[in-house]
């Protein structure tokens, strides 16, 4: 039978890495070649060139087809303690690796945050327990390999959950939860002035933030 179905293909990819609210989100798929031309006839592509509804449709589809899954979050103060350290891409490449250790897949797709493929793709290696026969670090996988696509609308979807369930707390004056959202800026810019601190959900080590963080210190320290 596995000679039939061929290899399980995984395809890694991630959500919210440039997120000022919310978690980072990184998924895995693990699809036997036999399943492939599925989830192309499925319409699986890149996450961000579809709508929510499309992604919506295209989730519970991709949930019955794959043959393994895997889905980790991590928590905004776990991203600053890595970003104080300039450990981002560090700290993406070990999640990705406990994904594709749970998956199981014989070959893997990782979408490259890191300038270099090569080290992305050797950092991800050097923290990995049960090594793949290969594996394929690439920019904008998302977009050129189907299975990385169906991991970006698990890790998308995934995120966005995240995102409603804050927003149903605070309301939807958070935004989207990106940088370039005013709406986003608008509501921390808010909070830290009401409350004197960063909300929990928020990455206190990205640049806007941390600025806002020091003049409130400032203020709180010189006075009036």
């Amino acid at each position: 039978m596995r000679l039939k179905q061929g290899i399980l293909v995984g395809g890694v990819d991630e959500a919210g890495r440039g997120s000022i609210i919310g978690p980072l989100v990184v998924a895995g798929v693990g699809v036997r070649e036999s399943k492939l031309v599925e989830l192309r006839k499925m319409g699986v592509r890149d996450s961000k060139t579809l709508t929510p509804r499309a992604r919506a449709r295209l989730f519970g589809q991709i949930i019955r087809i794959v043959d393994s899954i895997c889905v980790r979050k991590v928590a905004p103060e776990e991203v600053d303690g890595n970003v104080m350290l300039h450990g981002l891409n560090k700290l993406e490449a070990r999640v990705m690796a406990r994904v594709i250790d749970s998956i199981g897949a014989d070959e893997i797709y990782v979408d490259c945050c890191d300038v270099n493929p090569a080290r992305f793709r050797e950092s991800i290696d050097q923290r990995l327990s049960c090594r793949p026969r290969k594996i394929h670090s690439l920019h904008h996988a998302d977009s050129l390999n189907v299975v990385v696509s169906a991991a970006s609308i698990i890790a998308k979807i995934t995120r966005d959950q995240e995102i409603q369930e804050i927003r149903n707390k605070y309301g939807p004056e958070i935004g989207s939860g990106y940088p370039s959202d005013a709406t986003t800026m608008d509501f921390i810019r808010k909070w830290v002035a009401n409350n004197g601190e960063a909300p929990d959900f928020a990455r206190k080590s990205w640049k806007p933030l941390r600025q806002m963080l020091e003049q409130t210190a400032q203020c709180t320290l010189y006075g009036p």
